[in-house]
């Protein structure tokens, strides 16, 4: 295990009905005129709004409004948030929604606060200092942005997506309401099950021996989905399972399950590339691109991916041939995958495979020229994995 700082001061509200008492907890930082930044109508629709409006007129707080954040959430809408807030003397971004509003919500309460152009921060050029004041409700168990420094956006222009790592990422404090979920389209709780997923294995695949503890626990935090997933699926009114996936969600990306240990982070790199050209949602791109990822992995590290299956899948230990065991724990994950209707190769996606080499040039890499940590990817096999992820089927692991 390697040292390791964890920082997470982000206050956790849970629990039903919690977002009616948004405008204590905006007191309780040092909250007083609040940009309550949202998406689409059904945050309006809901009475989500109103709720959020009404606790922060009752605590004597000042508001203004701007929505309208899509998911892959756009730099222009980002600008229009630092003006907004710049000209009314915003002290704290209130993000209400799912990952793209909150991360949005993210890059205006940095943005407000850097004199330059806010995508020097997405692009490396310059790194932040500071920000206002922030606060979230999520509607959505997902990106776990709720609780963690990341932060994603898409610079429209060009296509490409982009993260920002950092401590004043993590909000002030995050108002998680299972209840919120109800509503939401089974689509959207399918792609939010493979990003949880997706967000625990960038943690999971590393090299860094003497870590059982935090293998352990995203061990449990993927089964726990794996196990979930359906039943909210069938009655999303279920409580206890859209509990479970919304408290997932906020564990898989709060930092916890990455401590002592070095992350990939490798798979999400790709899929940037395909949500920013294609605009699909995360969780989907993530679920195309994943069988073909764990099977490039699959020859570094065999035991890794064999010990996936047996401790999440129930998978039998085959020591004399761990890559069996572990493509059968591939293919469980391929059949939970399909199960809940998600994709499993890029052409799923509708992505042209003309596409493929541009989708290869767009993807950041490291200084040294590869991407990953557990298994380095050169240009080279950045493109010959997005190939393979094309067309993926479950022949491919016979």
């Amino acid at each position: 295990m390697l040292d390791f700082d964890l920082y997470s001061p982000t206050r956790f509200v849970f629990g039903l009905d919690r977002e009616n008492e948004v405008g204590k907890w905006v007191r309780a930082v040092g909250g007083s005129r609040v940009l309550i930044h949202y998406g689409g109508g059904s945050v309006v629709r809901s009475g989500l709004l109103d709720r959020v409006v009404r606790s922060l007129n009752d605590a004597g707080l000042w508001s203004i409004q701007l929505g309208g954040v899509k998911p892959n959430p756009r730099d222009s809408l980002v600008y229009t948030g630092i003006d907004l807030c710049r000209r009314e003397n915003i002290d704290l971004v209130l993000g209400i929604g799912g990952g793209s509003a909150l991360d949005s919500a993210k890059a205006i309460a940095l943005g407000v606060c850097y004199d330059g152009d806010f995508w020097d921060l997405y692009s490396g050029i310059a790194a932040p200092q500071k920000r206002l004041l922030l606060g979230t409700i999520v509607t959505l168990p997902a990106t776990g942005s709720e609780g963690s420094n990341s932060s994603v956006v898409l610079r429209e222009s060009e296509k490409i997506k982009r993260g920002l790592r950092s401590d004043l990422n993590r909000p002030d404090f995050s108002i998680i309401n299972p209840a919120l979920t109800y509503t939401l389209p089974a689509w959207q709780i399918a792609c939010g099950s493979a990003d949880i997923i997706a967000h625990v294995f960038e943690r999971y695949f590393s090299n860094t021996p003497d870590v059982e503890l935090t293998d352990r626990l995203c061990e449990a935090v993927i089964r726990t989905v794996v196990e979930m997933a359906g039943t909210s699926l069938n009655n999303p009114q279920d409580c206890g399972s859209r509990s479970n996936l919304m408290w997932a969600s906020t564990v898989a990306h709060n930092g916890s399950l990455g401590v002592g240990r070095q992350e990939d982070w490798s798979s999400h790199a790709l899929e940037h590339g395909i949500g920013g050209m294609y605009d699909t949602a995360h969780g989907a791109g993530l679920a195309a691109l994943t069988p073909a990822w764990l099977q490039r992995l699959l020859p570094h590290d065999p035991s890794r991916v064999a010990q996936l299956a047996v401790r999440v899948f129930d998978v039998p230990m085959d020591y004399n041939n761990p890559q069996s065991t572990a493509k059968a724990g591939i293919r469980k994950l391929v059949h939970f995958y399909q199960s809940l209707g998600l994709p499993t190769a890029l052409r799923e996606l509708g992505v042209n495979q003309r596409d493929l080499p541009e989708l290869a040039g767009k993807v950041k890499l490291k200084a040294d020229g590869t991407l990953g940590f557990y298994y380095p990817l050169t240009s080279a096999e950045i493109l010959s994995l997005y190939e393979r992820a094309f067309d993926w089927s479950l022949d491919q692991l016979d």
